[in-house]
């Protein structure tokens, strides 16, 4: 957890004990409640101090023209931005005549939890004036599961020595201004434009506010309403055009609390009216005022339950690991339960960086997770993708090319990367989006999605390899002039990675057409087509270097000078923001995972001996200056047999916010490791592949870890692994089918009423690989230790 002693480890929950102003931006971003759709940064619930606020609904975004000093054809035009929209989180405290002030008076005691079951948000606050008039503050903050657009607080104070007047001030607050974006490209590009006030309107405790985006034309309605009981309380109701109010006064007696329950509504829309929009917050608020507080957390403890039931990962012998994993679960969850079809992006709804876009990360990090657990999730998530299929195809055109060409960055499904190495020669985007299809449809056999969906994807990303790569004379197929996953490396020929991704792409869209006939005439897929995939697939180059007996990254990777990471400083990291891509391009140095992403991936296109040798040559070079790395290499360690290093990895993915060890959460947490870690557990230390069209799994566990259990959903059945010491246990529920699958090579039948075991073979013993000198990751010992 936090390296602070006001941050215990717990199996359930995230909790603050004390509030320390210096982590006030992270603890905002830990503590943000999100459901896919709407996303509250976990600011104080009086607005102030802050380090950023933020509101943000998925979807909702402004546009603005990039900025070149120098235009190329083929350049994104504009760019796309997250939102900070209506912020309804606001409630105020005036006691007697002196405002609740963590700054002012004395903060007695302070402590946030974040309840991983229930869903909720607690705040428990007790403070004294300078005047000496001492009230406990209780408040309880959710953003419902169940109903997309609702979040709720409910808000109590009681006075503790003698009575006196409390005011609350309830506000909707438009176009609250914020800290300018930093140099750094992680963080937001700086502040967005205002939204236009279209309608303020108030009746009894309830207000609505309407604004239009001026860049996009995009129109959301926020709304609150309030359920108030207290001894003869006095209310008014106010708005303006960018402030709704509501103010409760009372007089209190000690044991005979204000409470205050604040319901919140947001909608928007590019097409409907404002008056349609108004119209559906306040019947969003109607049916929240109808269940009430209590009846809104029984429902989010409801909707938790069975998805813990689903999703839960135990891991037994580290408790930072067990919470860091469970908080990632929750993550995960909060990124995508109710996006229905819209991305999922790499910060998901709790902070501005990036800007809000969503990456390749979505596909190759976050569905897995989703797919072996909630795969609707999944399904609703590749449903955007093909929703932008359009817009990928008109991109793919603009660069000369067939099929479709996804973006590298982006919000509504245009290229929006002003970094064009990235923005267009990253073409592994579209690989990303055809493994995840491929992957939901084994998983789920849904027949409906891959012929209505699926075959499209794999159809139109199939013909942009076909296009871009070309036969060489050595009778290979090339893809030339590519950026892969890292972005030290640009422009670069027969990146192995993009190679055997795209490989993997062409095959499964002919065997998805084979499948599926009428959705090959309705693409004009004709047999040249099927033909020409299988050819390349067939003779898709893959570099070697038989001098290091190890695959290059891409051509002529392994004869470039090495990086000369002695004479590098600590305080040079991350290197792209204190040397040029010139020189980070011309050497051998990796930002992330991207040949050991390829040995995962596509571990069926490696020997044993290959992945040891690859991984341990890589690991030399790779800095990790990326958050998607670590998990990545915590998978391929724990294959070839470095289980501690596995471990030392996972446990950087799995915190890499809840310590800040990017020192950017203040943006928003990193949705993408957090999904990656969970793949981290399941595919590194319970060993599951899919890569080869069977579920396969060798379960092995480092020496600080004594047992792991998961569970996978795999076309309807739920099949639990239970790993402990040398002993690994398979079972699925008693009213499933049987599932074959296979472990350590051995296909084995799991059928239902019985538990299968296997043993686990030892790990080899093996020289422990080198980093570059001070990137070596955290030795789990310590941290142990530490936290003990």
């Amino acid at each position: 957890m936090i390296p602070h002693a006001a941050y215990p480890c717990e199996p359930w929950a995230v909790r603050e004990a004390e509030l320390d102003l210096d982590l006030l931006g992270q603890s905002e971003s830990i503590f943000a409640l999100a459901n896919g759709h709407l996303g509250l940064r976990g600011n104080l619930d009086e607005g102030e101090p802050r380090a950023l606020g933020g509101t943000y609904l998925n979807g909702f975004y402004a546009s603005h023209p990039l900025s070149y000093g120098e235009r190329g054809y083929g350049y994104a035009e504009d760019g796309q931005r997250v939102v900070n929209v209506t912020d309804g989180k606001l409630i105020r405290l005036l006691v007697e005549d002196e405002p609740l002030d963590v700054h002012r008076g004395v903060l007695e005691s302070h402590e946030r939890v974040l309840d991983l079951r229930a869903g909720i948000l607690e705040r428990r606050v007790h403070w004294t004036s300078q005047s000496g008039r001492s009230v406990r503050v209780r408040s309880r903050r959710l953003v419902s599961f169940r109903d997309r657009s609702v979040a709720a607080i409910c808000f109590e104070v009681e006075a503790l020595d003698s009575p006196l007047r409390v005011a609350l001030q309830s506000n909707l607050l438009a176009n609250q201004s914020d800290r300018l974006g930093g140099d750094d490209p992680r963080h937001t590009a700086g502040p967005g434009e205002n939204l236009e006030s279209r309608l303020a309107v108030h009746d009894g405790l309830r207000a609505v506010l309407v604004h239009t985006a001026p860049s996009t034309g995009l129109s959301l309605a926020a709304g609150m309403d309030h359920l108030v009981d207290a001894q003869d309380p006095s209310t008014r109701s106010e708005t303006e055009a960018d402030l709704g109010r509501v103010t409760v006064s009372a007089r209190l007696t000690p044991g005979e609390p204000l409470r205050m329950v604040k319901l919140l509504a947001y909608h928007w829309s590019s097409q409907q009216s404002i008056e349609w929009l108004r119209d559906q917050v306040d019947a969003s608020l109607e049916s929240a005022a109808a269940e009430g507080f209590e009846g809104l957390a029984a429902s989010q403890r409801g909707y938790l339950d069975d998805y813990w039931a689903a999703a839960d990962i135990e891991v037994d012998g580290d408790p930072e690991i067990q919470q860091g994993v469970r908080f990632a679960l929750f993550q995960v969850l909060q990124a995508s339960a109710r996006a229905e079809t819209r991305a999922i992006g790499a910060k998901g709804l709790t902070g501005p960086g990036y800007d809000g876009h969503a990456f390749w990360d979505s596909e190759i990090f976050v569905l897995p997770s989703l797919t072996y657990a909630i795969p609707r999730l999944a399904r609703d998530a590749l449903i955007w993708r093909h929703a932008t299929l359009d817009l990928a195809r008109a991109r793919a055109r603009e660069l000369g090319l067939r099929g479709a060409a996804f973006p590298w960055r982006t919000i509504h499904g245009e290229e929006c990367s002003g970094y064009w190495p990235a923005g267009t020669a990253a073409f592994h985007v579209n690989a990303a989006v055809a493994d995840a299809a491929r992957r939901y449809v084994l998983a789920t056999g849904d027949e409906e999605f891959e012929r209505d969906f699926g075959v499209d994807l794999l159809v139109e990303t199939a013909r942009l390899w076909v296009s871009l790569g070309a036969q060489g004379p050595d009778g290979d197929f090339h893809i030339d002039g590519v950026t892969g996953p890292d972005e030290y490396s640009a422009i670069a020929d027969d990146n192995v990675y993009t190679n055997l991704m795209a490989q993997a792409n062409l095959r499964a869209a002919a065997d998805a057409v084979d499948r599926h006939p009428e959705s090959a005439r309705r693409l004009e897929v004709d047999p040249d087509d099927v033909a020409a995939w299988d050819d390349a697939a067939e003779r898709m180059h893959l570099p070697y270097d038989e001098r290091l007996g190890v695959h290059s990254q891409d051509r002529s990777f392994t004869v470039h000078e090495r990086w000369d990471f002695k004479a590098t400083p600590p305080e040079d990291y991350p290197l792209l923001l204190h040397h040029p891509y010139f020189n980070l391009y011309r050497k051998q140095v990796v930002k992330q995972a991207d040949l050991v992403l390829a040995l995962f991936l596509r571990g069926d296109a490696f020997d044993a001996e290959e992945k040891r040798r690859d991984f341990d040559y890589y690991e030399a070079l790779t800095v990790r200056d990326s958050s998607l790395s670590a998990c990545v290499q915590a998978v391929v360690a724990a294959e070839v047999g470095h289980l501690e290093l596995a471990h030392d990895y996972l446990a950087e993915a799995v915190l890499m916010d809840l310590r800040d060890l990017e020192h950017n959460v203040l943006d928003g947490l990193h949705v993408a490791s957090l999904g990656g870690a969970l793949t981290a557990v399941r595919a590194g230390f319970g060993g599951m592949r899919d890569c080869a069209g069977h579920v396969s799994f060798a379960p092995r566990l480092p020496a600080g870890l004594e047992r792991l259990a998961f569970q996978v959903v795999l076309r309807d059945r739920c099949l639990r692994v239970d790993v402990r010491g040398d002993r690994a246990s398979y079972s699925v529920r008693d009213d499933d089918e049987s599932l074959s699958l296979s472990h350590w090579g051995e296909e084995i039948e799991v059928v239902p009423g019985a538990v299968t075991e296997r043993p686990v073979p030892p790990a080899p013993s093996l020289p422990a690989p080198t980093q570059p000198l001070g990137r070596a990751p955290a030795r789990r010992g310590r941290v142990k230790a530490a936290s003990a």
